[in-house]
Formats: C-alpha cells, structure tokens, sequence
C-alpha cells in the first residue's frame, strides 16, 4: 500500500481484528476500531500499541459499540474507504445453546454494517464469512459454488451474510467481499472458555499438564490457516481493482487437509523440549461434537486467480512462528506448575 488510507475494523479487540489492526498500522494506514469487547480483549490492543511505532498508533481511534445498534455502525463508518468486518458470535456449539444471540451478531449486526457501508459511500465492504457454509456438502475439496445445508446455527447466520451481501449489491450497488475462514489460528487467540479454538486450547492443556480432549476418533480433518494468511486475503480483497473479483466468496486457507491426530502430534513435538513432562501425555478421545463437520478442506484456486492470493504459511510455518507467543502468553504461571508435575 503506497498511500494511507482509512479502514473500519469491527471486532478489532478480536484475535483477526488485532491482527489485522497491526498489519495496517504498521503500513502506515489510518484504522478507526469497533468492538463491544463481548469476545475482544483490551490486552490485544495492548499488545498492537507495543508492535508498532509511536506515529502508528496515533493513526488508530477506538469506539466501544455494539454492532446490534445501527447509529454506532453509522458513525464509526463515516468516511471510511475500506470496511473490513470481522465483528461476530463465533463457535458453533455457542450457537447451538443460545441462537438468538448468535442471530442478533451475526446477522442482524451484519445488516447494520452493510446500511453503514451503503450511507457512507464505503468503497469496499470485505466480511468473514465461514467455511461453515459448506454444511453437509461432502465434496472435498471445497468448491465455493457448492454449498450444502448448514449443520448449525452458526452456519445459518453466515448462509445469510452472503446472501443479504449478494442482495446489497445487487439493489444499491455496494461492492462487497466475502472470505470463508478456514480454522484460523496464530497469536492473540483465546484459549480460554468452551468455545476456545483447538490449537490455543490445546497448547495451553499441554503446558498446564491437564487432560487433552478430542471429539470423536481423531481422524477428523481441518485445512488450518495461519492468520498472516487472513490478513493478506483481507488486504487483497479490499484494494483489488480487478473487476471480476468483487462481489464474489472466496475460500481463504491453504488447501491442505490435517487431521486431529496429526494436530496434536505436530504441537506435542514442538512444545515437548520446554515441556518435558509431555513424553507422557496421550489424548482423551470423546464423543463427537453437534453440528462439527467431519471433513475441511478448501480449494483456494478462486481466490488465487481473481485475488492474487497466495498464503505465505502453512500449518507448520505458522505454528513455528506463533509457538513463543503462544508458550508466553498461555502459560500464566502454568509452566511452574507443569514442572512440579514432571
């Protein structure tokens, strides 16, 4: 990016919205931030203020608000070029025990942000979606063009981005993008509470030497993505000017399929020459879980052609490089208590 211009991040206290916070800032862009802090943590700005230079962070407003109110999406979008949306209820088993709350995020917030985008003349509404879309659809790899019927709550929410964004287009003209999000995983990721992601949970099990869970036989699979993949899929999808790529969903991933037995192996090696007392360790299979897919694995070809998208890490680079974020931040004093342990 040559010249600055100015970003909206909803969910910038978020583990992408952070992420993508940094890297905008320190390309010298000016970014105004949205976030309720429902699921975002003021550490993570925090953490974004020590990454970046002083003049940086002077380039960055924060507006606490809730993306369920329309006249803060209004404000907190006005004379914005770029709108990247990340603000949402994740988790697919928090959808299944509250859906109202997952509706009222998901959709009904990601309405307010698309009237925001259309009042305010932004340029270009970049949104996550999910690879949850996919539902049923058994067809590996994941096609964009062939989705089946969602399989939770979640999922359904997502099913409607796309569709309220196609609809946006079509009757006001807005250009806007959707990235299906392939199990993200790297730095400023919670590995706290029941809907934690797999990789920040488990790593932080394995330092704390507690009992590691695996739904089902271990032999489900996920195409994971490092977030620098993310950031640049967003960054891409919001200043391309190729014409043929906008108002289009694109999977973002690396197209490789891990399963979780793989996982754990692959995280276990990593962390066993800090953690000695994880020779021992052995995962404690379990049910599967409600509304989990078996298989995920994308075809990024799409994004490659229209994008330019090409990812820089795959499973391994972005463990190798997030492993000491990682092992600083979720040990929280349990690394002295997984060394009495050994």
């Amino acid at each position: 990016m040559n010249d600055m211009r100015a970003w909206l991040i909803t969910g910038v206290a978020g583990f992408i919205g952070s992420n993508l916070l940094e890297a905008l800032l320190k390309c010298d862009q000016r970014v105004v931030g949205l976030d309720n802090y429902s699921t975002g943590q003021e550490e993570n700005l925090r953490q974004v203020e020590q990454s970046v230079h002083a003049e940086q962070w002077k380039r960055f407003s924060m507006i606490r608000g809730d993306i369920c109110d329309l006249e803060v999406c209004q404000l907190a979008t006005r004379g914005v070029d770029y709108a990247l949306h990340q603000a949402a209820l994740g988790s697919v088993p928090r959808s299944i025990e509250a859906p109202l709350n997952s509706h009222a995020s998901n959709v009904t917030g990601f309405l307010n942000m698309l009237i925001a985008a259309r009042d305010c003349r932004v340029k270009r509404f970049v949104y996550a979606s999910s690879s949850s879309v996919y539902g049923d659809e058994a067809r590996l790899p994941k096609v964009e063009e062939h989705v089946g019927c969602p399989l939770s709550p979640y999922a359904a929410t997502k099913v409607s981005n796309e569709t309220y964004a196609r609809a946006f287009a079509r009757s006001y003209g807005i250009e806007a993008i959707g990235l299906r999000y392939f199990n993200v995983f790297g730095p400023r990721q919670d590995p706290n509470g029941p809907y934690a992601a797999v990789i920040p949970k488990w790593i932080q099990a394995m330092i704390a030497n507690e009992p590691l869970y695996i739904n089902g036989d271990g032999e489900t699979s996920r195409d994971f993505c490092y977030v620098a993949n993310v950031v640049q899929a967003n960054v891409r999808a919001a200043t391309t000017g190729n014409p043929e790529a906008v108002n289009q969903v694109y999977n973002v991933a690396v197209g490789e399929r891990t399963t979780l037995n793989q996982l754990f192996c692959e995280l276990k090696n990593r962390l066993l020459p800090q953690f000695p007392h994880l020779t021992r360790l052995k995962p404690v299979y379990r049910e599967f879980r409600a509304g989990d897919v078996r298989h995920s694995h994308a075809d990024i070809s799409k994004a490659r052609k229209l994008l330019g998208y090409e990812p820089t890490h795959r499973l391994s680079d972005g463990l190798d490089e997030a492993l000491q974020w990682y092992v600083a931040n979720l040990s929280q004093g349990a690394i002295c208590e997984a060394a009495l342990q050994v």
